[in-house]
């Protein structure tokens, strides 16, 4: 097996790849790759490692010793895989790896949203709180979790995470049918249609892939059906919530709250609808929810696991 990793800076420097290394016995590593530099870094390798480079029918065309491509993350977005199955090209990626990180995360902008603690801390850092008439401060209202509905749409591994640790908030779990999917029963929590969910739940958290189906799953039809306190998280894909929608909803009143680890565009170079100062009770932090090093660690193993399975 002969193998190139493309990118593979997107893991951190301070992971260790010898678990890779030994199943294909070697790698040749690349921090970065620009698309136009694709081309002449996979010529000659069969087996192509990538998080976020965009792999096409035209490298596919171009490099037919090209075996298998290992998508050392869970979205398969940036591979055509339409192409890559017309070439015979093996596609896999990773999952299972950051139920801990990710449900962490998901809960810390749940938390913070709910009690509102940004807003808190820059009231203390400006001063009011010394300048209160009265021990504390109250400006914001302040959301208990306990007794509250949280609606979780995709209910894999991710998912699963947060719903458990949802319930030792003592919070009703309520999952939401993505396009295509049956209502029912899972794991005894009540799968509804999501235009059921939505007007239910007091906080919506996101964790299906990006799909056609799923593109623009929550628009200002969707925003306007939630509760005006409601909380809408996403630790998934940007392109599940249409971000100017979100952006006036929130302006507007129409929810409470949104904390959000994705955006259509990552980075955001051409700015985005979610990233002015005007918004309030909003969080966005930037794709960092998978990025503990446990993750990372988890996720080589995994792909060197894959990548035995094809030797």
């Amino acid at each position: 097996m002969k193998a190139v990793f493309l990118d593979a800076k997107t893991l951190g420097h301070d992971v260790d790849l010898s678990p890779i290394e030994s199943v294909t016995g070697g790698l040749e590593k690349y921090d970065r790759t620009a698309p136009d530099q694709i081309l002449e870094r996979i010529r000659g390798f069969d087996t192509v490692l990538v998080n976020k480079v965009v792999l096409t029918r035209e490298h596919f065309e171009a490099c037919p010793e090209l075996k298998t491509i290992a998508v050392v993350a869970t979205g398969l977005n940036n591979i055509d895989q339409a192409a890559a199955k017309d070439h015979g090209i093996k596609v896999m990626n990773v999952t299972n790896y950051g139920r801990s990180t990710v449900a962490q995360h998901t809960m810390a902008l749940m938390l913070a949203l709910a009690t509102r603690l940004l807003d808190y801390n820059r009231d203390v850092q400006a001063g009011r709180w010394g300048k209160s008439d009265m021990f504390c401060l109250m400006d914001h209202p302040i959301m208990e979790l306990e007794g509250r509905t949280l609606g979780i749409v995709g209910y894999g591994d991710l998912g699963q995470g947060v719903a458990e640790r949802a319930a030792a908030f003592g919070m009703k779990v309520l999952l939401g049918a993505r396009p295509g999917q049956e209502p029912g029963v899972v794991d005894g929590y009540s799968r509804i249609p999501l235009d059921e969910l939505l007007p239910q739940a007091d906080v919506v958290s996101l964790h299906c892939l990006l799909t056609d189906e799923t593109r623009d799953l929550i628009s200002a039809r969707e925003l306007k059906m939630m509760k005006s306190d409601a909380l809408l998280i996403n630790t998934s894909r940007g392109g599940l919530v249409s971000e100017q929608a979100l952006a006036d909803a929130l302006r507007a009143g129409e929810i409470g709250g949104a904390g959000f680890d994705v955006l259509t565009e990552e980075p955001p170079r051409n700015g985005n609808p979610l990233l002015a100062d005007d918004i309030p009770n909003l969080i966005v932090t930037p794709h960092s929810a998978w990025a503990s090093r446990e993750a990372r660690q988890r996720i080589v193993g995994i792909t060197a696991v894959n990548l035995k399975s094809v030797l």
